[in-house]
């Protein structure tokens, strides 16, 4: 039986973003590992990853330009 946070299928954008910002952090757990590995199509994470990415060097950016 599957619960209320499972997926059988290809995981949903919000499971990828999840899991591209637990990845980013060190902190993903082995079921969502093993869930991206076996659902998830690369490309996705990829492209999750390259705005996450990109968000977080502009925050920075953001941040370095307020306090200089």
């Amino acid at each position: 039986m599957q619960g209320p946070h499972e997926s059988p299928g290809k995981p949903s954008l919000w499971q990828v973003i999840g899991s591209v910002l637990a990845a980013g952090f060190g902190v993903q757990s082995q079921h969502n590992r093993e869930r991206d590995f076996t659902g998830g199509s690369a490309s996705q994470y990829i492209i999750v990853g390259i705005i996450a990415t990109v968000l977080f060097v502009a925050t920075l950016l953001g941040i370095i330009s307020l306090i200089l």
